[in-house]
């Protein structure tokens, strides 16, 4: 009896150890990955790391924009709605880096991502994934059609030449919109950007609370044909309009003011709480794999941060990757941000 009672013990044991960080279970482990509107993937590729690690992912449906997404892992922190987050980007870093809610995770291939990309983060709270230019985008043949030329400054917006031709985001309610205010921020100096808002109001300035409206029903140079030829949107966004033409055109029919434009990078992180750390980490150190990182520009319309990723041909001939891109440091936004939302609606909006 003693020796049977023992056995049975030893037994479970063995079961217990063999179970591993699956509580308990062999059953394989399904990641929940959270994520903003704008977030696209090859389903082929996602299936590779299932079939290299043995690690589901459940990708639901898009919660909000990056800062609505961010808010509720902040409120959930410590219980978590998943287990990775994708799509804090640079505006939101400092604020996701103190709110606790990411469990820090240093990637094995981070060492292949530039420094100027992997310091912004070095507590490894949060991994760089992506990043990409907010620029001002061009309706070419509007400004040939109206014989005026194409602008090339900030400053030139305020010009009566380019009244009524600029529809912009809400840096309350959208990421890109957001971005082109820090943009002007940094061009202008914490104490002159408002004067330049009040001439852009005054020259007939729009505004869209979200970026789908302003680039795919206001900007002339889209599927919307709207009545705007300027529009707040990326430097990748040109070959989005060359996308299923063939022969591809000589030139994309939109341009970039390539001095508008204000460096946007995206991470992605272990949200603190879950129970599968282990397993995020594998699929962080996949987000940086090649197989990946080249299967996000005709997807996301993003740059990957491994140098040695292939780009596709309507990245190399039509988006814009500006010399030198505006920019601010993480902590002057996260202590600001707020007020200059504040600051802006009061001198835009009312």
């Amino acid at each position: 009896m003693k020796r049977a009672l023992l056995l049975a013990a030893v037994a479970a044991l063995v079961t217990a150890a063999c179970g591993g960080d699956n509580g308990g279970s062999s059953s394989p482990v399904t990641l929940t990955l959270i994520t903003h509107d704008s977030f696209a993937y090859t389903t082929d590729v996602l299936a590779q790391f299932t079939a290299e690690t043995g690690i589901k992912v459940d990708v639901p449906q898009g919660a909000g924009d990056a800062g609505t997404v961010l808010n509720k892992a902040i409120l959930t922190k410590g219980k978590p709605e998943g287990d990775v987050l994708w799509g804090v980007d640079n505006t939101l870093l400092s604020r996701a880096v103190t709110s606790g809610a990411f469990e820090p995770y240093e990637s094995k291939a981070l060492a292949s991502v530039p420094a100027t990309f992997r310091d912004l983060a070095p507590g490894h709270e949060l991994t760089p994934v992506d990043y990409g230019d907010v620029c001002v985008n061009v309706d070419k043949a509007w400004f040939a059609s109206k014989g005026v030329p194409m602008p090339q400054s900030l400053d030139e917006l305020r010009q009566p030449a380019y009244k009524d031709t600029l529809v912009v985001q809400n840096p309350a309610t959208s990421s890109p919109g957001l971005v082109f205010l820090l943009a002007t921020i940094a061009q202008y100096g914490p104490d002159g950007w408002q004067a330049y808002w009040k001439d852009l109001r005054a020259n007939g300035v729009k505004v869209d609370d979200g970026w789908t409206q302003a680039y795919t029903t206001d900007f002339s140079g889209s599927s919307g044909k709207g009545a705007y030829p300027l529009v707040v949107s990326y430097g990748s966004s040109p070959p989005v309009e060359v996308v299923g033409v063939d022969p591809l055109p000589a030139e994309a029919p939109t341009g970039v003011l390539a001095a508008s434009c204000f460096r946007q990078v995206e991470f992605v992180g272990v949200l603190e709480g879950t129970k599968h750390a282990k397993e995020a980490g594998q699929f962080i150190d996949f987000l940086l794999s090649k197989a990946f990182q080249e299967d996000m520009p005709l997807n996301m319309y993003v740059y990957p941060v491994i140098p040695d990723a292939a780009l596709p041909e309507l990245f190399t001939k039509f988006a814009v990757v500006p010399p030198t891109s505006l920019s601010l440091p993480p902590q002057d936004i996260a202590d600001n941000r707020d007020h200059w939302i504040d600051e802006w609606t009061n001198v835009v909006l009312r």
